[in-house]
């Protein structure tokens, strides 16, 4: 469907050459997930490289009542970035806003536009003996706004909270064009409500944030990584409290690996190697980090194993002496994605409960799942150090891949009624977007859903800001 008459030449004039793309050849990666099958039609991609041109953008589609999809590094898992089949939504990318505006090393921190790559932001804080703790598998491509957008967590919450708890002040462009300026680098600020945090986690519905101050942090000069096995989920859990107890918030990730993503790694991905003699059911990657010498870490990690193995918790563990032996124990974490990919069918759950809960709803959804769908493969990883766990269903390996996907909704429904009846949530760190929009409705009470739509009609009373995410219709 095309725009409204003349609209389309009045942003290419706002957005000037090289700022718009209407070929539909252009606009088609700006319409489809990398991942799982979303897309959509848009007649136009918006390419702003000023906050101007966005405040602009957003007053002439506000003008025209034409809704608008914000977008970063489209590496999005829920359909949260993609316009939908009708096409009478723009796609507003923030790839040109892409400029690191300021780095305040005394207030540790720095300023940087919605568009700047998540890995360019952890290089430069690195170039001045800084941490930019957010790390994701898609930091080579994902960008800050959606990062932000989507509160996402990350290896290191353990240590550093997700997303929100690394942002100091926001600048947003508001669904009638006008822009917030709350690019405020304060640590203290009780003056009322807390703005930032309503665009924080909101996927883009309440309006598009341009630029974010954030927090660094002392850059660590000691890194310890362990792979470790474990008898089970519950010898992970003790194992955790233990390092916590040893070494206190020198953790930094604490991630669980159930033995089949090594085996799908092993069969799919070149130059995976097993890291360990002998296989064993569940792994735990470790790592701590501090400030002393380089090494100075590796005794005092290497006691608390020892005390884990005499305790019955850990039945072997290898620590890497350098950075590409480090570089490989993270491997088969990060290559998950792409790995279930290749596997085949799987129904993918992003959940969260309370971590001295992680062994029984792990026992519970199994058992569920077993029943139901006899030779499923059950791969679960995570960042089990703050309680969130990637559940990933995947088909038997004689099953008809789009039957199994097929699947889902029922799926969907044994592992979150077991979520939330052990007190968690369906959705951890990815968002709700398209994929689990009706499923958080189906969770969430009428007080809640109440409040968040009061909240979306305040700030976008015509449901112009990325219309049907997050919030189902009413009706």
């Amino acid at each position: 469907m095309s725009l409204p008459d003349g609209l389309a030449e009045r942003l290419a004039h706002v957005l000037g050459p090289g700022g718009y793309l209407t070929d539909p050849h252009d606009t088609a990666p700006f319409c489809t997930g990398w991942r799982d099958g979303w897309t959509g039609q848009t007649s136009l991609v918006a390419l702003p490289d000023t906050t101007e041109k966005v405040a602009e953008v957003v007053r002439l589609c506000y003008a025209a009542r034409v809704p608008i999809v914000p977008q970063g590094g489209n590496t999005g898992l829920t359909g949260g970035s993609q316009p939908h089949d009708h096409g009478r939504e723009i796609v507003l990318s923030t790839r040109r806003l892409n400029r690191i505006r300021a780095l305040d090393l005394d207030n540790d921190t720095m300023t940087v536009e919605a568009g700047v790559v998540l890995q360019t932001i952890q290089e430069e804080a690195a170039r001045h003996d800084r941490l930019f703790p957010l790390s994701l598998a898609a930091e080579g491509s994902c960008q800050i706004g959606g990062n932000l957008a989507t509160n996402a967590g990350g290896t290191q919450v353990l240590r550093y909270g997700n997303a929100r708890a690394l942002v100091l002040g926001l600048e947003v462009v508001l669904a009638d064009g006008r822009v917030w300026d709350g690019l405020r680098g304060l640590r203290k600020d009780n003056t009322g409500y807390d703005l930032k945090d309503l665009f924080i986690g909101a996927e883009g519905t309440l309006g598009i944030i341009t630029a974010a101050v954030l927090r660094l942090f002392p850059r660590p000069t000691d890194v310890q990584t362990a792979l470790v096995a474990v008898p089970s989920p519950t010898a992970a859990v003790a194992l955790l409290t233990r390092l916590k107890a040893a070494l206190g918030d020198q953790v930094t990730a604490f991630e669980l690996i159930a033995r089949i993503c090594f085996d799908l790694a092993l069969e799919l991905i070149d130059g995976v190697q097993d890291p360990l003699a002998e296989p064993s059911p569940w792994y735990v990657l470790v790592e701590v980090a501090g400030h002393g010498e380089p090494g100075t870490l590796a005794e005092p990690l290497t006691d608390a194993l020892g005390e884990a193995v005499e305790a019955g918790l850990v039945t072997d563990a290898t620590l890497a002496s350098s950075g590409d032996q480090r570089a490989q124990l993270w491997r088969v974490r990060e290559e998950q994605a792409e790995v279930q990919k290749r596997a085949g069918a799987s129904i993918k759950h992003d959940v969260s409960v309370p971590i001295s809960r992680i062994p029984q709803f792990l026992d519970e959804a199994g058992a569920a799942l077993t029943a139901a769908y006899p030779g499923a493969r059950l791969v679960a990883f995570g960042h089990v150090g703050d309680g969130n766990l990637h559940y990933n269903p995947l088909q038997p390996k004689d099953a008809d891949r789009d039957t199994f996907a097929r699947e889902i909704g029922r799926i969907n429904r044994i592992v979150h009624d077991l979520v939330v009846a052990h007190g968690g949530s369906i959705s951890a760190e990815h968002g709700l977007g398209r994929l689990r929009r009706d499923e958080a409705a189906h969770y969430k009470s009428a007080v809640e859903l109440d409040l968040m739509r009061r909240i979306k009609h305040a700030l976008d009373p015509l449901d112009l800001m990325n219309p049907g995410k997050v919030l189902p219709p009413q009706g």
